[in-house]
């Protein structure tokens, strides 16, 4: 699982993490820590995924999002996350910073910055 990575000013994930434990995903995350530069000179993470919204929200968007998250748990053992969530692995992970935006429907662009 993720050995090494090469350093790159920034490192890409799209539907990755989400099929990972949250401490498989701090070691991941971890790897990509070591492999980027500091954000003065550029280093970045870029996450595509999943953020789960308040489930009272009645839209079905926030509903195919908690279906994703069954389908995850069930299949993988591995879930979607709120953006408390994510800021956790974030922390544990020793980035400094992050930036969430809603991106297109269940879609949202995560920056992280060492």
């Amino acid at each position: 699982m993720f050995n090494n990575i090469p350093h790159a000013n920034a490192i890409l994930f799209k539907w990755v993490l989400h099929d990972w434990r949250d401490e498989y995903c701090v070691k991941i995350l971890e790897k990509c820590r070591e492999s980027i530069p500091s954000r003065e000179k550029g280093g970045k993470v870029i996450i595509i995924d999943t953020v789960l919204e308040d489930p009272k929200q009645s839209n079905e968007f926030v509903r195919a999002q908690y279906n994703m998250d069954m389908l995850m748990m069930t299949s993988f053992c591995a879930k979607e996350r709120t953006i408390k969530e994510w800021e956790k692995l974030f922390i544990e992970a020793d980035f400094t910073e992050y930036k969430i935006i809603s991106a297109l429907g269940l879609k949202y662009l995560i920056e992280i910055y060492p």
